[in-house]
């Protein structure tokens, strides 16, 4: 570059050219700083179950303080209204305290909220910031005042009035189409953070869309009504101050299961106190029966839960669903110390007054190690598939981010399992190679219902996808968010997804619970005219189409993946994608249910087919 080109480029940079974003530009330019990520509401951490969260979070901080035992949480199609009854916001600084940074109670160094939730003052503003309606509304002492906001911007301010109206906040929002797309509310997913809510919270009353949530026992409801399995024992209930855990050993094969609070707030990814509770269970087990037994068959099938108040604590993202804190406080025990000595005091003083119990986990400990053993020599005579697996995972197209590493795009990382050359063709030639990987089936896989885990060793298509995972050892070390099973909306793609999910389901059904698994809808047909494309994923969706398009348009019908043009493929897997959540209803048995599907009982499956085919014949 020349010197004169320089000065040119100079001459025209002055203080004009320097901007400072306001508060709601800086969210909505970066919002995954604030709520992860964006999404359409179809996984569970989608940012619009972020924004109804750190709105939540603000009701519970009251509760907390000991102010409004009722919340009240309306979600009709795209509005949310959550009203509580705590103090309200002092009515003259309202307005500041959903629309400027930093302005809030939570800032001081007193501690009215030293294990709030909402410690950093973003939240609500956050909510403001990413929603097109955004409605504030406080009754404090006889006195209301209200004002509205669209993607932060200030509409309208009402002077201080008199009210009857309890003391208490309502805040309204409706999440910004233009950032979460054509998003919907997936009732699962709320009814498991209301619950979660008042798991933690007892005495706390949340009504949502009409139904009650309310839990008198806290963590020991929260195992009672999550556990699916047969449970070998009576679950574990142990509570001390601001310490809180429940556990109990299922008679599944496979997998551990935790739920972890820090400060009533759900850490869906763990962090140092889950790990540290992980491995103060497997101490106190080994002290109790003076064994080094593997900390893994101490593990195997528990499902456990655990509650901490931390001071300041700190999380590894703004949507606070990890936690990186290593103190209880700051210079205080480390939350290593702290959970380990009061599990080993707590279970082990359990252990020796409940005998039944400690001989129920002991029998399951060894019928554990026993498996285990056995597995393990099956991968001793493994060795040419292990060694394939370790030197190069022919089917896996990696990507350049992953979960398990704290990359700033972790939680947008997804691998599709796709079957053949030309499906898994058009996907890797389509996708984004930073955060989608592709994993390529060959044919059908094995049917696994019947066989033992030592299956994944024998089978290199399993410890294929195994290793790609990375889950061998647990789901600390899983690689992708997003687990999608791509396969045709045939028969035969209809049959795959049966036998990948019955090997999740089998062997890792943890993978499932948390929400990690996904099935990819593809559409069925392309409708267009020379001016525009329309996708259609049934049969609905084509006839509208139609409508809309009039003058005969082309209708394409897409047979199969492998079909579908690379080009046009990357409609289908970005920001558009259409994924369903496999979600377990909490209350499913697994085996019972994998054993109708998948087991031999050919009678009760064929009727079971018939009597759906007459319905919608019927329907017809």
């Amino acid at each position: 570059m020349h010197h004169s080109n320089i000065y040119l480029y100079m001459s025209n940079y002055s203080e004009d050219s320097i901007k400072s974003l306001d508060w709601n530009v800086h969210i909505r330019e970066r919002p995954g700083m604030y709520i992860g990520k964006l999404g359409d509401g179809s996984s569970h951490d989608d940012g619009i179950y972020v924004l109804l969260k750190e709105v939540l979070d603000n009701s519970i901080d009251e509760f907390m303080r000991g102010y409004g035992k009722n919340i009240e949480v309306s979600i009709k199609e795209e509005k949310v209204t959550v009203r509580d009854y705590g103090r309200g916001i002092p009515l003259k600084k309202m307005v500041d305290c959903v629309s400027k940074i930093n302005t809030g109670g939570k800032f001081d160094d007193s501690s009215a909220y030293d294990t709030a939730i909402g410690m950093n003052g973003v939240g609500v503003k956050a909510v403001n910031a990413l929603s097109s309606f955004f409605k504030v509304h406080c009754f404090v002492d006889g006195k209301q005042k209200s004002a509205e906001f669209s993607e932060g911007v200030k509409l309208t301010e009402n002077n201080i009035e008199p009210t009857k109206e309890a003391n208490g906040t309502s805040i309204t929002f409706v999440p910004d189409k233009t950032k979460f797309g054509n998003f919907h509310w997936h009732n699962e997913y709320i009814e498991k953070m209301m619950w979660n809510y008042v798991y933690l919270n007892r005495g706390l009353t949340i009504i949502c869309n009409g139904q009650k949530f309310v839990s008198k026992n806290g963590l020991l409801d929260l195992i009672n009504n999550n556990v699916s399995d047969d449970v070998l024992y009576s679950p574990v209930h142990l509570k001390e101050n601001g310490f809180e855990c429940a556990l109990v050993h299922t008679n599944r094969k496979y997998g551990e299961e935790y739920y972890s609070f820090v400060n009533s707030q759900y850490t869906i990814y763990g962090g140092t106190h889950q790990q540290a509770f992980r491995e103060a269970i497997v101490k106190t087990v080994r002290e109790f029966y003076k064994k080094d037994f593997d900390p893994n068959d101490v593990r195997n099938s528990i499902v456990a839960a655990l509650s901490i108040r931390v001071k300041n604590a700190s999380f590894e993202a703004q949507t606070k669903t990890k936690l990186g804190s290593q103190y209880m406080e700051p210079g205080g025990q480390t939350i290593r110390n702290y959970v380990n000595d009061t599990v080993v005091r707590l279970l082990d003083k359990y252990l020796h007054i409940n005998p039944d119990v400690a001989d129920a986990i002991l029998k399951k400990i060894l019928e554990s190690e026993k498996e285990r053993k056995e597995i393990a020599s099956i991968k001793k005579n493994s060795k040419e598939i292990q060694k394939k697996v370790s030197l190069h995972n022919s089917k896996l197209r990696d990507c350049r981010y992953h979960f398990n590493t704290n990359d700033a795009r972790g939680l947008e990382t997804q691998i599709f399992i796709t079957e053949g050359d030309s499906a898994s063709g058009s996907i890797t030639s389509s996708r984004d190679a930073s955060t989608q990987a592709v994993f390529s089936l060959r044919g059908k896989p094995l049917n696994t219902f019947k066989k033992s885990k030592s299956i994944i060793y024998e089978n290199e298509e399993f410890s294929l996808l195994q290793a790609a995972l990375n889950i061998e050892d647990g789901m600390d070390g899983l690689r992708y968010n997003n687990i999608i099973i791509a396969t045709d909306a045939d028969d035969d793609g209809m049959h795959i997804r049966l036998l990948l999910l019955t090997f999740f389901l089998k062997y890792f059904p943890d993978l499932v619970k948390a929400g990690h698994i996904y099935i990819l809808q593809t559409p069925l047909f392309r409708v267009r005219n020379k001016q525009e494309t329309i996708y259609c994923y049934s049969e609905e969706e084509k006839q509208d189409a139609i409508k809309k398009l009039g003058h005969k348009p082309e209708i394409t019908r897409f047979k199969g993946l492998g079909e579908i043009d690379p080009k046009e493929f990357k409609n289908f897997i970005g920001a558009n994608m259409r994924a369903e959540p496999v979600v377990l209803d909490k209350k499913t048995k697994v085996n019972d249910m994998l054993e109708f599907y998948m087991g031999k009982n050919d009678d009760d499956r064929r009727f079971f087919i018939m009597e759906r085919l007459r319905d919608e014949i019927d329907e017809a």
